[in-house]
């Protein structure tokens, strides 16, 4: 009897600590120590890990009209970091703006696209084996982006978009996004300037053509040097890495993209995405999807994709399944020992919901390209245990009006 009094006073005494608590600029640091034994490390390396952390809480109105309350933790805009697969949400989003606005009958995502290699670097591509069909389109593309963050997939919506011409729309809408490269393919800065023809057909019909494009200029903002030393041609270069000609798009500015696609209503008009209904509810099914419960691309049957694959937030590199009332609509991102994650995070059976956005750099050593990163020492860990330590916060957290999810 004494025990179990005593077990209810300890759940008593850290719901108090927990209602204690100030919800001010310092509320992700005073979350973090509390948890000292998974978070001290990191508290005390937060500028050499570059750890950034925006964390926005949810609340909804009579009409269940959303609004948001940020918490921020060592961010700084005008800091560099190394996206990743970040940057393919932006380019997802502007691909199917593109289609839209080019109004052309029998042309939609679904459609065959073929891409042609016209210049140096450049692959052509004819079929596609993953898809139901076997024959490439863009919304097989951003299904394989949206599930598993695949590369080719991402860089043949490069090739549709243009450098030029989705650097000038993100920035016409608002956005601080450079898009300058391909991804995990080394080519020069002139390749990447290039991107190949394509064609879109139906019936053997081609319904739209669109030539090589070419970006005639591209600015380079500042010198951007990381590190001690490189790899290069498999020669250890001891000179810091440039990442001058890289993408770059900010942690902020990645909440808000993603925050601005769910909640097109709360978001400032010229930095919507010009999408139709079914373009958003096609996105919302594939960034939530889990590579287990789809079978084109065949990842249900691919024992490398596991149900919390690139879920960082929450479950890190877990093989554990996820509990069936847990959504996350998100997009990660992971090179040069950079480990982020950009997700919407919601418990049905709890009614809870809230954006998270992190990042680290699991690079110690200071050396880049040489594939020694620590990821599982320290990057998965961090966003597992960040996701839960937010998680379990909301799930205490006093609501005026439960969500209606």
């Amino acid at each position: 009897m004494k025990t179990c009094l005593l077990s209810v006073l300890v759940l008593i005494s850290a719901s108090a600590c927990q209602s204690q608590l100030k919800e001010d600029e310092h509320l992700l640091e005073n979350m973090m120590s509390r948890e000292s034994g998974q978070f001290q490390y990191f508290l005390d390396h937060r500028d050499s890990l570059e750890i950034q952390i925006i964390y926005t809480q949810i609340n909804r109105a009579a009409n269940n009209r959303p609004s948001f309350r940020s918490f921020y933790f060592n961010v700084d805009s005008s800091r560099y970091f190394y996206p990743a697969s970040t940057v393919k949400l932006p380019v997802a989003l502007l691909s199917l703006e593109k289609l839209n606005q080019l109004h052309i009958r029998g042309l939609d995502k679904f459609t065959t696209m073929y891409n042609d290699s016209v210049y140096s670097g450049q692959v052509s591509v004819l079929k596609d084996s993953t898809s139901e069909t076997g024959l490439p389109s863009i919304a097989h593309y951003i299904k394989k982006i949206l599930i598993t963050s695949d590369n080719d997939a991402h860089n043949r919506l490069y090739e549709f978009m243009g450098q030029c011409e989705a650097n000038e729309i993100l920035q016409q809408k608002g956005y601080t996004i450079r898009l300058l490269h391909r991804l995990d393919r080394a080519l020069t800065p002139d390749e990447n300037r290039h991107t190949e023809a394509i064609r879109f057909v139906r019936n053997d019909t081609i319904l739209y053509h669109q030539p090589m494009l070419i970006n005639d200029s591209i600015p380079k903002k500042e010198t951007v040097l990381k590190g001690v030393a490189h790899i290069r041609q498999d020669t250890l270069v001891k000179e810091p890495f440039d990442f001058s000609y890289k993408n770059f798009f900010s942690l902020t500015e990645q909440q808000y993209l993603l925050r601005s696609f769910l909640f097109p209503e709360t978001a400032d008009a010229k930095k919507r995405f010009n999408i139709t209904d079914e373009d958003r509810k096609f996105v919302l099914q594939y960034m939530s999807q889990l590579p287990t419960e789809t079978k084109f691309p065949a990842y249900a049957c691919d024992t490398a994709y596991y149900p919390a694959y690139a879920k960082y937030l929450m479950f890190g590199d877990s093989r554990d399944p996820i509990p069936s009332a847990i959504r996350i609509f998100n997009k990660v991102g992971d090179a040069y020992g950079y480990l982020i994650d950009n997700a919407y995070i919601i418990d049905f059976d709890q009614g809870v919901e809230f954006l998270l956005s992190a990042v680290i750099h699991a690079n110690i050593d200071g050396i880049y390209n040489d594939g020694e990163y620590e990821y599982k020492t320290l990057g998965y860990p961090f966003m597992k245990n960040l996701g839960q330590l937010i998680y379990q916060y909301e799930l205490e957290r006093k609501r005026e009006k439960k969500p209606n999810l």
